[in-house]
């Protein structure tokens, strides 16, 4: 009798402790089904859950929208391999929330912000949630006043004459594949943490295993990561990981902004976190725009970008590399992306066929920074010019195929030449493709680009042969 007492009060300790917990009644890929007894017990929209696979792994579930019959159905964060049916899933009572402190500078952590570099227990000072409603953001008063702007220089040539990246703003690195966004994001990074002594954030979203692996030895090489805070979600990951790492890489971001600091907050690739979005959007059952992407495309986007700005206490400089599908700068996703962008630096496939690295086409690209009143009257002057020259060339280029270059007049043939030169010397070595090129990466200041620019304009290196000016530093 003692017994059978002793048995009825245990099940109903286990009752009460599973009160509110649900049972797996699906698994359909990344997109997992769980019932519960009661309305009162189904958690709220970007709640999670946690649960166990048979074989022992934890897996946290976020709920993406409710079913009839007390179903939340749910997203996993990591793969559903080894979950079973009628398994228990524990409400957490709360969203995602990530480790965050100075513990995480040269650490790398996933979507949960568990580390996974190997190294041991993150020592964070404090948990925040990687959801915000962006309606409590308010902006810097002081960040759009005439003449406190702060130009960021980078040591890239064509970025620092034509693209000035200025701090608290967005740059978007468009291109397709292979044309060297990853590569162009790195010497980012290496430059301005090594310049500016600042604090980095690299959210790796949807991108190549293999290209975070090099990232943390190039960064470890360079001597900067213990100023670099890491977060991948990388391809192989399901598309809740790799849609969400990215409100965990700006969670970061905010975070160090908190504690008065200005953050370079870098992107690797935007287009990947919209893609992810689209597959659970796809999953969930939902009916997808004309035009192939999620219906809630522009609010995704909009819910991320607007978290990057200005604040009181710091800003956060955004560097993100944006994926083309297919060349077509038409693509809604992309088109959606580019108008929270500052400046936006188009690749170009053809420049890559010609060899000229970085392969950012000046005449495609563009940049709202370029102002008297950011740069000043002499840079601004001489990246018109500049661009005024490279204009023209196009122009000219289709006559030269025709004719060749010495059939041009006089005027045509030396301003066509200029251009070439004017070509060269925006390409340079980088730091970071040296294993690739052979030759030592250059850091060209400011300063050192526009007088390269102005003797090339002004007609003092028209002596000098165009291929002298091939992938070199300063002139």
């Amino acid at each position: 009798m003692l017994r059978s007492f002793c048995e009825k009060k245990k099940v109903d300790m286990v009752d009460n402790n599973n009160k509110n917990t649900g049972r797996i009644i699906a698994v359909q890929g990344p997109v997992v089904d769980v019932r519960f007894e009661e309305a009162k017990d189904v958690p709220g929209l970007y709640e999670v859950l946690k649960t166990e696979t048979f074989d022992g792994r934890e897996l946290i579930l976020e709920v993406a929208e409710h079913l009839e019959g007390n179903i939340a159905r749910c997203i996993a964060l990591a793969s559903t391999l080894n979950l079973q049916k009628n398994q228990t899933a524990k409400p957490l009572g709360g969203p995602v929330t990530i480790p965050v402190g100075n513990g995480l500078f040269s650490r790398i952590i996933n979507v949960t912000g568990q580390p996974i570099d190997m190294k041991g227990k993150v020592l964070a000072t404090e948990t925040r949630p990687i959801r915000k409603d962006i309606t409590s953001l308010r902006l810097n008063p002081d960040r759009d006043v005439m003449g406190e702007f702060e130009i960021m220089e980078t040591g890239i040539k064509v970025i620092d004459l034509l693209f000035p990246m200025v701090k608290g703003s967005k740059t978007g690195i468009l291109g397709g594949a292979a044309l060297g966004k990853s590569i162009l994001t790195l010497e980012l990074i290496h430059n301005v943490t090594k310049k500016h002594k600042g604090s980095c954030v690299f959210c790796g979203a949807g991108e190549r295993i293999r290209e975070g692996n090099e990232l943390y030895y190039e960064l470890q090489k360079q001597g900067v990561l213990d100023r670099v805070m890491m977060a991948f979600g990388q391809m192989n990951e399901p598309p809740g990981a790799r849609y969400e790492i990215a409100l965990t890489g700006v969670t970061l971001a905010e975070y160090l902004q908190s504690q008065n600091q200005d953050v370079l907050f870098f992107v690797d690739n935007v287009y990947r976190f919209v893609q992810a979005g689209s597959e659970v959007s796809t999953l969930l059952g939902r009916v997808p725009s004309e035009t192939g992407y999620q219906p809630t495309l522009a609010s995704e986007v909009g819910d991320f970008q607007e978290r990057i700005r200005s604040q009181e206490t710091g800003s956060i400089t955004a560097v993100e590399a944006v994926y083309v599908p297919a060349d077509d700068l038409t693509d809604p996703a992309v088109v959606t992306i580019f108008s929270y962008l500052d400046s936006v630096l188009v690749l170009s496939r053809e420049r890559i066929q010609l060899g000229l690295y970085p392969a950012v086409d000046p005449l495609l690209s563009g940049s709202s920074n370029l102002a008297p009143e950011v740069v000043g009257e002499k840079h601004f002057a001489i990246s018109q010019e500049v661009l005024k020259i490279l204009t023209k060339s196009e122009e000219l280029k289709k006559i030269v195929a025709v004719i060749g270059v010495d059939e041009l007049s006089k005027t045509d043939k030396i301003l066509y030449e200029r251009a070439r030169k004017l070509q060269n010397f925006l390409t340079q070595p980088f730091f970071t493709a040296e294993v690739y090129t052979g030759k030592k990466g250059e850091y060209v200041s400011v300063k050192d680009t526009l007088e390269g620019c102005d003797k090339i304009i002004t007609g003092k290196a028209d002596n000098i042969p165009e291929e002298n000016f091939y992938l070199i530093g300063k002139l």
